[in-house]
């Protein structure tokens, strides 16, 4: 059974800090209370449009983390000259568009093949790993490999936001088939977005999955509880459904 891992998005710290402007709440500390607390790596979103992370807080991460550091971005030349700069141990490419409050769907990979070629090369050739943010869509799953990612990370946001139970389980079955064709395909298999304490388990159940990138929720529950304990009691539900299936 491979390990699964939590890679923990600290976006919102930075959303959080950026409404009041200053320096508080500071990123990087959100980040070594995460690694303290059972995270496996930390991600973060440089987005265009800088509505949370900034330039500096990369900076930051990129030189201080002592876990691997997952910087989502957008396949443009501007972002493409940041990751090549840092060097993170891993770029997750992701659509984006400005207006969006977050990031809605996934990546068309095969729509986009001969645009997107350029910048998996560019950042496989300075030995970052590339993964690709897509749907459960064996499609996109094809053309990930075919571009040469060697990680693709499953859109989850449909299966958590479904109220109805039988769209759920729908939603869900098409993650745990994408999640099956990955490791047949030869790619490593993430999922994330979306993902709460009560919808994690049967996520973290799927064996062929080796990480979950969780953000925006923990940072919430972390108001009530403290961020140290919403990140051990996912770090907790996470292990125990990996272990029931063991």
């Amino acid at each position: 059974m491979k390990k699964l891992r939590l890679g923990v998005n600290i976006d919102h710290v930075a959303t959080i800090r950026n409404a009041r402007g200053g320096v508080h709440p500071d990123p990087l500390r959100a980040a070594r209370i995460a690694e303290a607390a059972g995270a496996d790596g930390i991600t973060a979103h440089l987005r265009e449009d800088r509505r949370h992370i900034s330039d500096g807080d990369i900076t930051r991460l990129a030189r201080e983390l002592t876990i691997p550091l997952n910087f989502e971005m957008a396949a443009t030349e501007e972002m493409l000259a940041i990751a090549l700069d840092h060097k993170p141990h891993a770029s997750c490419l992701v659509p984006e568009k400005r207006e969006e409050r977050t990031t809605e769907g996934g990546l068309d990979v095969a729509g986009g093949h001969n645009m997107l070629k350029h910048y998996v090369d560019s950042l496989k050739n300075a030995d970052i790993r590339v993964s690709l943010f897509i749907e459960a869509d064996p499609f996109q799953l094809e053309a990930a490999k075919k571009i040469g990612a060697d990680i693709v990370e499953i859109h989850t946001g449909a299966y958590c936001d479904s109220e109805d139970p039988a769209k759920r389980q729908s939603e869900f079955d098409r993650i745990q088939k994408a999640a099956a064709m990955a490791e047949d395909l030869g790619l490593e298999c993430h999922a994330g977005h979306g993902l709460t304490f009560g919808t994690v388990g049967p996520v973290a159940a799927i064996p062929t999955i080796v990480e979950l990138n969780i953000g925006h929720f923990l940072i919430g529950e972390a108001i009530f509880t403290g961020l140290e304990t919403a990140i051990g009691k996912m770090r907790r539900l996470m292990d125990e459904a990996r272990q029931a299936v063991a």
